[in-house]
This record gives C-alpha cells, structure tokens and sequence, in this order.
C-alpha cells in the first residue's frame, strides 16, 4: 500500500509529515514548496487534509514574502495591455465595392458610383455598441485605391464622388460618431493600390506614408493600424491595366512605415501577419486554437524572414511558446459570407448565437475578436444585422454580469506571502489587476471554491495577470460530485481570457482548480463562473 501523509503540522521550524509508516520528516521552511508538492502527489486529499495543506501554505515568511512573481518570458506593453481589454470590435468595410457588388474592386471604378443615400455615422456606431463593441476599424482605402477622406495624394476620393456635393468624409464623421459614444476608431489602409498609376514603383511607398500620415494626424486618437497581406497582381494602375508584382518582404520598408505610426499615435497597436503588436490568426472564421500563445516568432513562407503577406500563416492560431515578442492573435471574421455589404446576402447573417459560439472560440482563447459588419448602400447596417448585433450584446452582457464564484470561501495550497496582496480572495474580487500567486517554485499549486449551496453554471472564465508573462502551461477544472472530485475540463494556455463553455451545464457545491504545469509560479488575475444564455 503505498504510503501517505496522515497528519500535517507547521512550526516555528518548519513544515512537518508524518507517513503511516512512522516516517516522519521535517521540512524546512524554504523547502516548504517540496512539502506542499509532496503532499499533494500522495493518494485523493480530503477536504480536511486539503484545508490542512492550504493552512500550511499561507503561512508567512516564504522564500518570496513580500516580493512580486519575477515576470516571464515577453511581455504586453502598455499599448497592447489597453488593446487586450477591448476583446471585441468591429470591422466596417465599406466603399466602392459596397456600390459595385464586388469584394476586390479592380481600381478602375468611376467615383461617381460612391453615393450613399441615407449615411449615418451615428446610427452605425450605435448599433455597433449595442452588439458590445468597444471600437471599430475603418476600411478607409481598400485594394481598389477609392479613398473614403479627401486625401491630398489622389483625385480617386470621396472628393470625386457626388456624396455631400463632394465635400463629405467617411472617416470624419465615422470616427467623430465613435468618440462621442465611448468607442475607439482604428483605421484599415491597404497597402495594395490597384489605382493608381505608382504603385510599384518606389514613389507610391511615399504616397502610402502620406496617406498614412493623414490619417493619423486628422482624425483624433486611432486604437489600430491595419495592414493586410494582399500585395500586387492585376489591377488598372492608371490606366495600364497590367500585373505588378513586387517583393513582398523589401518594397514597403515596412520598419520605416512602422516608424512613421509610432511617432504619430504612440498608444496604437500595429497589426498585420507579422505584428509588431497584433498577429493575423491565420483563417477567416474567427477562431484560434484552443492553444493558443500571445506569444510569437513569425516564419517566412520559405522559412526565412517574414513580412506580411510573406508568412506562414497557419502558425498564427496557435502562436510561439517562448516567443521572443508578445505578438497575441486578432481573429477576423464577418458577420456575412462577404466581407463587403450584397444584397443577396441579406438573409444569410450569422446569428447571435453564433457570433457567441464565435466569441467563446476567439477571445475565450486568449485573442480578440474583430467582427465585420458592413454598411449597406444606403451607408447604414441592414436591418438584420443590427438585430444580430444587438442579440449578441444582450448574450454578452447578460452571461457576465454576474460571477456566481464571487462569494464562494476560497482556500489554495499554496499563498504567496501577504496574503492581503497575493491571496486566493484576489480571483474573485472583480479587479482585474489583483491576482492570486504561490511561491516560487510551487509550480502546481491549486484553489478551491466552496459554496454555502450547490450552484448550477455552464461558462468557467480563467484571467492570467499578463503584466507578468504568459505563465501556465497546463491546468484542469474539477467539481465535487458524490463524495470526491471529477475533472470536467482541462487546458493548457490561459493569458489574457480562457472561456470554457459547457452546454449542458454543472451544478456542484465545489470546484477545483488545479494548475497542472507551469515552469514559474502563477499569476492568476480572474476565476469566474457565470450562467451563460446563447448556446447553439
């Protein structure tokens, strides 16, 4: 039989075990975190034994009393830690191919075409917060080179167009509606321009900085800069109507253009397939793995450097550990089959539960979720995607609006001393800048959330503190079930958000988490459970 601890004691010397089989050891108390991890690979812990052992735990002066986990590995900075709290906004492609029924505009489009008849900036915006978007990105010029400003660089504008007699600006009155209702505005500018005549040459990467820099210097503050990797092919380039190909990983210098953002909008995030802050996730369906690291090295497609449209792509849903730069996963998807408004497609929007399905598999996976919801030719959302948006916000919103976790008693095995500062109460104290951490080289520690009566539950909603790294590598859910403990989900990456949606749904009086890897410490900012309605 093999042995196990029967009695459990901590002293001014130390900790001490006692085994059945008389063997009784002292450990001292800077190998307190080899008793703890000895004691709990023993056979099933009961309840007694487990508060026990978490007594033991929280006792004061450790190893690392009074000092914060050292952080590990990259880390978010500034800019990125306020983009992982936005977690969903939305897309808005919008332009001349809304007008022309394409998806990819050839570059040759009259302006004249660009004539919305009822453009409400105010009303899209509106919509948008009521489907719980914190910011929306702008396509203000797509692969057509039709710009949605009164841009200095070409006459291929709004200026052209019939819109307000010519003097009209989308992202004027976009991004004016979105700051005065609380939501951010990022800006989307392709890189490929099938207009102009330049393109290709090394003239159009000044154009493309000087559009870039009208941008950023006219319209407020911008959250995101969008970079796609569609580059070169066929297009009417001013009248050639040709194939330009360019080289993908040299022509734009993007560091230089990358440059130019920095100095104009310090705090925005710069996304594209290679980052520097924001990574592709590398599909269309809105999803990353549910593995998923904010942490990234990109590869190019013939394993060498990468730059965007020059990647391998399909590394993005999952991420690098161990990556050298914190580089977390943005996932896009639209909230139609298309990317721009048809109106064949008007009976084919996703439903709110859907995008819910969608948001569990995104932003419940460590990214952000970017939702595309396209203006119509009239320049406001159609009907039925303003009441998928809005069914989703009331999804949103009704199954976090109450942590049913919050006022469980909560007892962990190991409590880096104080425990006012890194105690277990942190997970469950609504601030997200609190957090639960063990001592230094408890590595697989665990908590357990104890209910005065059973509580019934179908989200679970783990938080990393990611000020200190993406940390855990493996942990699992368990509940109290008839006398002992029955795991019901585990995982492996957590960082800034890890959703578990469980459909059929639990009901316990306990639940366990167990870190199950982890090559520090953890850091766990959020324990959350919630009753969730939008399941499909």
């Amino acid at each position: 039989m093999k042995a196990r601890p029967l009695c459990i004691a901590a002293t001014r010397d130390g900790i001490l075990l006692s085994w059945a089989v008389g063997d009784v050891r002292l450990y001292s108390r800077g190998q307190r975190s080899l008793a703890v991890n000895r004691f709990l690979k023993s056979d099933e812990i009961s309840r007694r034994r487990f508060l026990a052992v978490a007594s033991m735990a929280a006792l004061q002066g450790g190893p690392s009393a009074g000092r914060p986990p050292s952080p590990y590995g990259a880390l978010p900075s500034a800019r990125q830690l306020q983009w992982h709290k936005m977690e969903v906004y939305a897309f808005l492609h919008f332009s001349i191919n809304t007008f022309t029924d394409k998806e990819w505009g050839n570059g040759d489009e009259d302006p004249a075409l660009f004539n919305p008849t009822a453009f409400d900036a105010s009303a899209i915006v509106t919509a948008l917060k009521a489907g719980g978007m914190k910011g929306l990105i702008l396509t203000c010029k797509h692969h057509d080179g039709f710009c949605l400003w009164p841009t200095h660089t070409t006459e291929h504008s709004v200026r052209s167009s019939p819109w307000r007699q010519g003097k009209g600006d989308v992202v004027a009155e976009l991004s004016q509606a979105a700051r005065l209702q609380g939501l951010r505005f990022g800006v989307y500018l392709s890189p490929w321009d099938r207009n102009t005549p330049v393109y290709g040459k090394p003239e159009y990467v000044e154009m493309y900085r000087a559009q870039l820099r009208e941008l950023l210097t006219g319209y407020g503050a911008v959250f995101e800069v969008w970079h796609d990797g569609a580059n070169g092919g066929d297009g009417y380039y001013g009248g050639a109507r040709e194939k330009r190909v360019i080289d993908r990983r040299t022509y734009y210098d993007w560091p230089g253009t990358w440059s130019l953002v920095r100095s104009l909008q310090p705090d925005a995030v710069i996304f594209s397939d290679v980052g520097p802050d924001i990574r592709w996730v590398g599909n269309e369906s809105g999803f990353a793995n549910e593995t998923c690291w904010a942490t990234y090295d990109p590869i190019g497609e013939d394993g060498g450097p990468a730059a965007p449209g020059y990647v391998r792509a399909e590394l993005g849903e999952t991420g690098t550990r161990h990556g050298s730069r914190w580089m977390p996963a943005e996932c896009d998807v639209s909230i139609r089959p298309g990317w721009f408004w048809h109106a064949a497609e008007d009976t084919r929007v996703k439903s709110p539960a859907e995008i819910m399905n969608i948001y569990y598999r995104s932003v419940g996976h460590g990214a952000s979720l970017l939702l595309n919801v396209p203006p119509d030719r009239r320049g406001l959302l159609h009907e039925n995607d303003v009441d998928s948006l809005r069914g989703f916000g009331q999804f949103l919103s009704s199954t976090f609006a109450k942590n049913l976790a919050a006022h469980a008693r909560v007892t962990a095995t190991s409590v880096r001393a104080p425990n006012d500062v890194f105690g277990a109460h942190n997970l469950i104290d609504g601030d997200p800048y609190t957090y639960w951490s063990a001592d230094d080289g408890v590595t697989m520690p665990q908590v357990v959330f104890e209910f005065d009566r059973p509580v019934t539950f179908n989200v679970v909603r783990l938080r990393e503190n990611i000020r200190l790294g993406q940390r855990v590598e493996g942990f699992a859910l368990d509940r109290w079930n008839q006398g002992s403990w029955k795991a019901f989900a585990e995982g492996t990456s957590v960082g800034a958000c890890r959703l578990f949606p469980i459909p059929e749904g639990l009901t316990t009086s306990r639940v366990r988490l167990r870190i199950t890897q982890c090559p520090v410490c953890p850091a766990i900012a959020e324990f959350g459970l919630y009753s969730a309605t939008g399941f499909s």
